[in-house]
């Protein structure tokens, strides 16, 4: 009964001293460190006098030693530590505070007592006084952290031991559920040391260490590592049975946005992501200094990260157009928030609205004096596309061509269309909408030169709504199934902000009608994906050779219109830029007259919701388009035994006015 009682006594005292505010609790600090200093002079004079101490030692003097002792470690930052969180930093304070208290002392007792012999004095008094104060706040701090019930506490491993593991190794003394138990270091120099009270193993022993220590989960401690290297280890770790963490990037604890103990689930971008190369200031803001900037689509993925590096560019207006609501709202509130932060004075302006309605398209342009145009506004998702075959038209296609002429009508001296690889070869709907949208801008660029026309395709980017990453995240805590459309599927991975970066380098170098392609470096195997971060979240696979495994991968077939291999290049046609990263393509496009008759036709099925004659303009269109799949849009399929109800209206003349 005495054992269970004096644990929740000590809990309680510990939860009252934490909890009490600042001034109260250095107060009481303060109190304890008079006695302290007070009892710390005292006992070096028993040393140097002995019994003879008691003829002449006065509380007065003592009082006055300790008083000026504390004054010391004040202006020295001693009652300014957390006593919870102290390390290293604790020796040298200590220190440094014995030091000068003792240099005050010699004085003072120099000056009251001169027979006292005060040299032998100062040396007792220093041993005394540092001993007292490190010895004190360990003892607090000991009291202070909370025990580690048995039950609840997870061993791990810090894999780097450098700065970053050694703070994060004295971080987790104070952790509830967790036990630090030893790190893992690549430098053989490091083998064998101990960092912060922890042991050192090479990286080549890490199995071995895992198998004797039980540790359940590896904390990444790499922060300053390139994305190469974190990928190796990553991959290396994925293999071993263990839960894989990662403290923030070097960059970010360095800002001061996120702090070394910030753990995580591991940031697929290191799984997947590749060093990224250093942007060209000069690429980065030729289009945006100084200049009125227009964002559609502003409050999507790839949208909202445009307008966020748009923003560190120094432009005079930034317009964000965007159909949602909800989006619209978000975006502004961060971009406002940045603004402030780095001190911009750029004017944000947002605009609900669709591109496609032409007359509020041109209008924006115009009164806003748009220069430069990165359009970002599409629908993306290939199965809600196809079951939605029309919406698809109009926003892909028709938005981008009343962009195209409003930019043109409104003297824009920049656009830029942002494309997919799902535009080339196209199987989907949304696909073949893309790669017209694309031939859109192509046509315009050939037959007017006043604004410089491109294009920029890639591929999938990590963390965009849609993308596998969150989805499969989300399978994984929820205990699964991880559903992977097909065992062969490869896509190919860019971050969001390399993706943003690299489009706005791009623009910069249009010569007009441009089709920038940017380098996606190596395609993923999308069930090699699902199986790492199943493993690296300390996970197994559960299929046939393991029944009893954690999470089960589903393959569920290949979604309508849905491609194995996507392909970011139309023929072999490529060149290289100013950029590494950013090709040229060469690629054949439609003359204008002869685009304007398949938008003619393409205006005019949409009235008339003729499903059949939609996909036969697509594919006269866009000759690469190749359906893989019936027409599954939901409309079509409710149809029962007729064509339903055709509305029908005077077709619009598309060629743009003079």
């Amino acid at each position: 009964m005495d054992e269970n009682k004096t644990p929740a006594a000590t809990d309680r005292l510990r939860d009252i001293l934490i909890h009490w505010p600042r001034l109260r609790k250095s107060a009481l600090v303060v109190a304890i460190d008079l006695a302290g200093f007070a009892v710390c002079g005292g006992s070096a004079l028993w040393l140097v006098l002995g019994l003879a101490t008691r003829t002449w030692t006065s509380a007065g003097h003592l009082l006055l030693i300790a008083a000026t002792s504390v004054i010391i470690a004040w202006l020295l930052g001693l009652y300014r530590s957390v006593i919870r969180y102290m390390g290293v930093d604790l020796l040298a304070v200590g220190g440094s505070t014995a030091a000068y208290a003792t240099g005050a002392g010699f004085v003072t007792t120099l000056a009251i007592a001169p027979d006292v012999p005060s040299v032998r004095w100062a040396v007792a008094f220093f041993g005394f006084s540092f001993l007292y104060i490190t010895g004190s706040r360990y003892a607090a701090r000991l009291m202070l952290i909370p025990s580690k019930p048995g039950r609840a506490v997870r061993n791990v491993l810090i894999y780097g031991a450098g700065s970053a593991g050694a703070q994060l190794a004295i971080s987790l003394r104070g952790h509830p559920d967790v036990n630090a138990i030893a790190m893992i270091d690549d430098d053989p120099a490091l083998s064998g040391q101990r960092v912060k009270g922890l042991e050192v193993y090479p990286s080549a022993a890490i199995d071995s260490v895992i198998h004797h220590t039980k540790a359940e989960s590896v904390l990444l401690a790499i922060p300053s590592a390139s994305r190469r290297r974190r990928r190796q280890v990553l991959e290396r770790l994925a293999e071993l049975p263990v839960h894989v963490q990662t403290i923030p990037d070097f960059r970010d604890i360095i800002s001061g946005k996120a702090r070394v103990d910030d753990i995580s689930e591991v940031d697929v971008n290191d799984l997947l992501g590749r060093d990224p190369v250093p942007p060209d200031p000069a690429l980065l803001d030729a289009c945006i200094l100084r200049k009125s900037v227009l964002v559609t689509g502003a409050g999507g993925s790839i949208g909202s990260e445009l307008c966020r590096q748009i923003l560190e560019q120094g432009p005079v207006r930034l317009v964000l157009f965007e159909i949602s609501e909800t989006a619209l709202y978000s975006v502004e509130r961060k971009l406002k928030e940045q603004a402030a932060k780095i001190g911009s004075d750029c004017n944000i302006v947002s605009l609900l609205g669709s591109v496609h309605h032409e007359a509020r398209m041109r209008e924006v342009v115009n009164t806003f004096d748009i220069q430069t145009i990165y359009h970002a506004a599409a629908y993306k998702h290939v199965p809600i596309v196809e079951q939605n075959v029309f919406e698809g038209i109009h926003n892909n296609v028709l938005g981008t061509l009343h962009t195209v002429r409003a930019a043109l009508d409104g003297g824009v001296e920049n656009f830029v269309l942002i494309s997919t690889d799902k535009a080339v070869n196209p199987t989907s709907v949304m696909g073949a909408t893309k790669r017209l949208a694309e031939l859109v801008v192509q046509a315009h660029a050939k037959e007017y030169d006043r604004t410089g026309y491109c294009m920029v395709r890639f591929g999938n980017v990590l963390e965009s709504s849609g993308s596998v990453v969150p989805l499969f995240k989300e399978q994984i805590r929820a205990g699964g199934p991880v559903t992977v459309t097909h065992r062969d599927i490869i896509r190919y991975f860019m971050t969001i902000p390399e993706a943003a970066e690299l489009v706005l380098q791009a623009g910069s170098m249009a010569q007009g009608g441009d089709v920038f392609v940017l380098d996606m470096g190596e395609p993923v195997r999308i069930r090699d994906l699902a199986y790492r971060m199943i493993k690296l979240m300390g996970l197994t696979v559960r299929d046939e050779s393991h029944p009893d495994g954690d999470i089960e991968i589903r393959y569920i077939g290949l979604r309508p219109a849905e491609k194995l291999y996507e392909e970011l290049l139309i023929g072999a046609n490529v060149t290289g830029t100013a950029h590494q990263r950013i090709l040229r393509a060469h690629e054949e496009f439609l003359p204008l007259n002869v685009l304007n008759q398949s938008l003619t036709s393409m205006a005019r099925v949409s009235r008339d919701q003729d499903y059949l004659q939609a996909r036969e303009t697509l594919m006269e269109a866009v000759r690469e388009y190749q359906p893989s799949n019936e027409i599954e849009d939901h409309l079509w399929a409710g149809r029962t035994g007729t064509d339903g109800p055709a509305v029908r209206g005077k077709v619009l003349d598309f060629p743009p006015k003079s």
